[in-house]
């Protein structure tokens, strides 16, 4: 059986360098990288077993690929840096690993670099953790070097060798007080969840370290805890820690299996789930996807063949009989197996919500170099769209262009360049333009006859209309007053369907909201008139009442939420208050500890920019929602330019 594990965390944590040190401890060979925004799986073995890690990428435009690795991992380890300062960069993957309930090991890479003690790291962390986080080891130090580590559970020192494996040493004596005051803090977290452990505590008793070790075991698989040890992937320090930590305490793949089961309510345990995919030119769509029992080739996965499987290590090209239990394949010619899917033998199931992606900060109209690429563009697009969980395409409104829905800049710049290297489309982008409208100031009475004699039939409507302002948001509104049958009945709606039609354009070029015509009197030919004449004096009488009228240009506002660590939240009054928005507060976050949300109301023309300045205020984990709130009105230079631009655009 394979166990899988994945290593998550901010870019620039090590993640991948302690992964290669993983695949290299015993004699295995590092493996490629995957392509930009793409999760990575390793393969290697420890102790005579067969482990495989996700090393996911660290941006938090790809969180979702994060999440997603968690689908197929018994067990995560969260590299953060010794850093207190950089604990918020942890804090997008503490939320992940307990939303999604998947047991989680904290690794402090780049140990070397540590000049705050480990208390002042874990407290930092703790902010952001929903579980307690216990510290597992505390670093020996030479002057300002670190050299070693010791081991809180076994009271064991260890000297960090470079190249080689750490060395068994007595236990410093100037270390003395502060390791038992450690230990102390480590029991007294564990006594939490074990009565006996307790007692002996009570008593003053020491615990032995094999009793310590297997409620540190059951603490990590019951997800009550989150433990913090210590280490340098580069250096290959603490990295046989944690592994034998990963050995002994992380829990067997059928605990995934069965909290999948659970948190998606299925009524028969999943064969495999599908955690990622991709788009390779000359392979097509690909999926990843890890098996919970042996899977033979031939048997059916999802309701169909899961078509040709292969191992996930690019570099093995052949074919699978039978997928192992617990093992992680590629499968090609399967476009059923879309990633975020749990698969049973006949039918397919949509994950968990946790590894739902974070809403889309950045829209962007996304055209082809060369036209003749609509089409194929399109359906690129929507391919992408298919195996990337933070991709969305739309059909953008105004323009009947691809509207791509992204997580941000970075994640842009992948679709533009997975475009290219797959479908072989060089692509331009660009902002939506904000959905304006116009409305008018004022009442008008106007009084409108359409006369025309082109031989045979001619025709012939009038008709006397009053247009005024309405409540803002109330759109559009149509009466009569008509007496006497001066307008026949029948002639009515094509009057109000010709007042609609002067709406969808106004006097400043936009669509106009928020007006009610009132159909007052009129006259109508026996002969002449009918439901088109009738259509068209409504169309132009209103268009000329809107000319008159006082029209004024309405600008869209959005309300915000931008999702933080406290910390930053502090930022955004400046930067909402320089895009012209109004600050409305900030309040905790109720589903992240640590985190709080900023409201604020935006001028759509605003957003585009929005998730730069939120990246750049939060040291890039920041994120946040919008949606339309309302319209309001634009005077002065501002609306003369939207105007004038507007007019220049091409039809």
């Amino acid at each position: 059986m394979t166990r899988t594990l994945a290593v998550l965390g901010a870019s620039n944590t090590g993640k991948s360098t302690l992964v290669d040190r993983f695949c290299t401890l015993e004699g295995g060979a590092t493996q490629p990288a995957a392509a930009p925004g793409e999760a990575r799986v390793a393969g290697f073995t420890h102790l005579g077993e067969r482990w495989q890690a996700i090393d996911a990428p660290g941006s938090i435009e790809a969180l979702h690929v994060a999440k997603a690795a968690l689908l197929a991992a018994d067990v995560a380890v969260i590299c953060v840096t010794p850093d207190p300062e950089a604990a918020p960069l942890a804090a997008p993957y503490l939320h992940a690993v307990a939303a999604a309930g998947t047991p989680a090991l904290i690794f402090v890479n780049r140990i070397d670099e540590a000049t705050a003690r480990m208390s002042a790291l874990v407290a930092a962390l703790q902010d952001y953790a929903e579980h307690p986080i216990i510290l597992r080891q505390i670093p020996i130090r030479d002057g300002e070097r670190i050299t070693g580590a010791v081991d809180l559970v076994s009271e064991r020192a260890w000297s960090y060798r470079e190249g080689e494996p750490s060395q068994l040493i007595e236990l410093p004596p100037d270390l003395a007080e502060r390791e038992h005051e450690a230990r102390d803090q480590l029991l007294e977290s564990l006594s939490e969840f074990d009565d006996h452990l307790l007692e002996e505590l009570i008593e003053e008793r020491v615990p032995p370290s094999g009793e310590v070790y297997a409620l540190c075991a059951r603490a990590l698989a019951e997800n009550k805890v989150e433990e913090a040890l210590i280490g340098s992937g580069l250096h290959g320090n603490g990295v046989v820690r944690l592994l034998k930590a990963l050995r002994h305490e992380a829990p067997q793949p059928g605990a995934l299996r069965a909290r999948l089961q659970a948190q998606a309510g299925l009524a028969e345990p999943p064969a495999a789930v599908v955690f990622a995919g991709g788009y390779r030119k000359h392979m097509g769509r690909i999926a990843l996807l890890r098996a919970f029992e042996a899977l033979p080739a031939t048997r059916p996965l999802g309701g169909r063949a899961p078509g040709q499987l292969s191992p996930a290590d690019p570099r093995e090209q052949r074919h699978l009989d039978e997928v192992a239990e617990g093992e992680i394949v590629q499968a090609v010619k399967a476009d059923h197996l879309a990633p975020g899917r749990l698969a049973t033998q006949s039918a397919l199931h949509d994950a968990p919500g946790w590894t739902v992606a974070l809403p889309a900060m950045l829209h962007r109209l996304i055209a082809p170099a060369n036209e003749r690429d609509g089409v194929k563009l399109s359906g690129a697009l929507q391919t992408l769209a298919e195996s990337d969980g933070g991709l969305g395409v739309t059909q953008d409104p105004a323009t009947g262009g691809a509207l791509a829905s992204l997580q941000g800049p970075l994640h842009l710049r992948l679709v533009r360049q997975r475009l290219k290297d797959a479908f072989g489309l060089e692509v331009a982008d660009l902002d939506p333009s904000p959905a304006y409208r116009e409305t008018i100031t004022k009442g008008h009475d106007v009084a409108y006859r359409h006369k025309k004699q082109t031989g045979g039939a001619g025709q012939f409507a009038d008709v006397k209309m009053t247009i005024a302002p309405a409540a803002r948001g109330a759109g559009f509104s149509f009466a009569e007053t008509v007496k006497g049958g001066a307008v026949p009945r029948n002639y009515i709606p094509a009057v109000e369907a010709g007042a609609r039609d002067a709406m969808e354009k106004g006097p400043l070029g936009f669509p106009v909201v928020d007006v009610a015509v009132t159909l007052t009197d009129g006259q109508a030919h026996a002969v002449d008139s009918s439901d088109m004449a009738f259509r068209i004096a409504g169309r132009r009488g209103v268009g000329e009442a809107l000319e008159a009228a006082g029209a004024v240009l309405l600008q869209p506002i959005h309300r915000v939420a931008i999702h933080a660590p406290s910390i930053f939240t502090g930022g955004f009054g400046p930067i909402v208050s320089a895009l012209h928005g109004q600050p409305l507060g900030f309040e905790p976050d109720p589903e992240a500890r640590g985190w709080e949300v900023f409201e604020a109301l935006l001028p759509a023309a605003a957003l585009p920019g929005l998730a730069n300045d939120v990246r750049a205020a939060t040291q890039g984990v920041g994120w946040f929602s919008e949606a339309f709130d309302h319209y309001e009105e634009l005077h002065g230079k501002a609306a003369e330019r939207i105007v004038q631009d507007h007019a220049r655009e091409p039809a």
